[in-house]
């Protein structure tokens, strides 16, 4: 049966939040404590109120009330997610997105306002123009219900056999992480939205320490130097191409993505670690790597060379977290890749939501131009997977279908659902 992740939001609370964090501002936190949260409005009955019930889900969050405030603290630690109301007394949200957007936030931006709706989307279109990762608007006023939706795509409340909580701010770092052995590549499927089958895999990297737990790792790498993102990059490239024969053994013979990043692309031998390290099997479907779209953009011509260079030794792109950069379409024609993923904050609502469902379309629409496969990131609703196959999106992904799992786990749950006859989309 398949499941939403909303279910077991008031779960427990993660051991590192404690309930005195309710209500605190950006004044009361300790000087050494990770806020989980930013709460940016110029009411202060607001902040009070979202930061009360995310205290409530375990969650410590600042409060504050104009963007210099927000300036101010983003240089010194990065939330998992941001509450942004549009107006902030003498500055505005659009203030805060591109000040986020040059520091490549990682996290959740979640608008909030009372003003009409054609506005809340049109700022909503300009964070995902920045790169942000921008959940549908909430327009107040709102209850706690939607707060909990909000939050529940945040790593911590992944379902998994392992609790999964956000990083510590004093977590060793990646490269001590990858001289441990701490870090993991967990799988996740993505299913044919028309069959219902095994469409590919993507490998995604999980920091698991003996302690502090599982979370992953997407809020380390903007600290990263370049030569550990590379690091990263080889060692797990390695890894998903060692995996294979073992899954390909338990009779998962699908694509495996990876992600990747076109700045450490370039100080990474790729093809002499795929040809000392591919499989030797002629049943080898190839390797996909995932490389976000406004990295594309950036430097498309050197997009363009390592894309074709990979393409000799079986290995794809994929163009990930597509639809921010929706003027960029016809710069994409001479770039050769292989799928497109939908932005999940356009994913997320497209059922309801004209303007998402619209970007959702005309995505879709250029990749089967271009013959590539679409895959719709980040479903965590039934109403969203309808909508997205009646547009006639190739593929799914996401906590509604299923979680990313340890390799063994994700073996076993593929060999008990072909067991039982379990359908992907029942």
């Amino acid at each position: 049966m398949l499941k939403s992740q909303n279910s077991h939001l008031a779960a427990q609370p993660r051991p590192h939040s404690a309930q005195s964090a309710l209500a605190q501002t950006a004044e009361e936190l300790p000087a050494s404590g990770r806020p989980d949260a930013f709460v940016i409005d110029d009411e202060e009955g607001i902040c009070r109120y979202i930061t009360t019930v995310l205290g409530m889900l375990g969650l410590a969050a600042e409060s504050m009330h104009s963007a210099e405030q927000v300036m101010a603290a983003l240089e010194r630690v990065q939330p998992d997610i941001v509450f942004l109301d549009i107006a902030l007394g003498e500055s505005d949200a659009v203030d805060v997105i591109r000040k986020l957007g040059a520091l490549r936030y990682r996290g959740i931006v979640q608008l909030m306002s009372g003003a009409k709706s054609a506005l809340l989307d049109d700022v909503h279109r300009i964070g995902a123009l920045h790169g942000l990762n921008m959940c549908p608007p909430l327009e107040k006023p709102f209850r706690r219900e939607a707060i909990q939706r909000a939050i529940a795509t945040l790593p911590l409340f992944a379902r998994s056999d392992i609790a999964v909580s956000a990083a510590p701010q004093v977590q060793p770092g990646l490269d001590v992480a990858l001289a441990n052995n701490w870090l993991e590549l967990w799988y996740q499927p993505k299913i044919d939205l028309r069959t219902g089958g095994l469409a590919g895999v993507e490998g995604l990297v999980r920091y698991c320490h003996p302690k502090l737990g599982v979370h992953p790792i997407d809020s380390m790498l903007p600290q990263a130097s370049t030569e550990t993102r590379a690091r990263l990059i080889q060692h797990f490239l390695i890894r998903a191409l060692h995996d294979w024969e073992e899954l390909d053994s338990a009779g998962i013979s699908v694509r495996t993505a990876v992600n990747a990043n076109v700045d450490v692309l370039t100080n990474v031998d790729l093809t002499g670690l795929v040809r000392q390290n591919r499989p030797r099997s002629t049943s080898w479907p190839g390797l996909i790597l995932e490389i976000s779209e406004n990295e594309v953009i950036r430097d498309l011509n050197l997009a363009h060379e390592i894309a074709t260079q990979l393409r000799i030794y079986d290995i794809t792109l994929a163009i990930s977290n597509f639809g921010a950069g929706f003027s960029s379409f016809e710069r994409l024609r001479e770039l050769p890749f292989s799928e497109l993923k939908l932005h999940p904050g356009f994913v997320a609502g497209c059922a309801d939501d004209a303007r998402n469902a619209g970007i959702c379309r005309a995505s879709i629409e250029l990749a089967h131009r271009f013959e590539v496969m679409t895959v719709a990131d980040g479903l965590d609703n039934a109403s969203d997977l309808h909508a997205l196959q009646y547009l006639d999106c190739d593929a799914g992904q996401g906590p509604f279908l299923a979680e990313p799992m340890p390799k063994s786990q994700f073996i076993s749950s593929l060999r008990e659902r072909a067991r039982t006859n379990q359908a992907w989309l029942a």
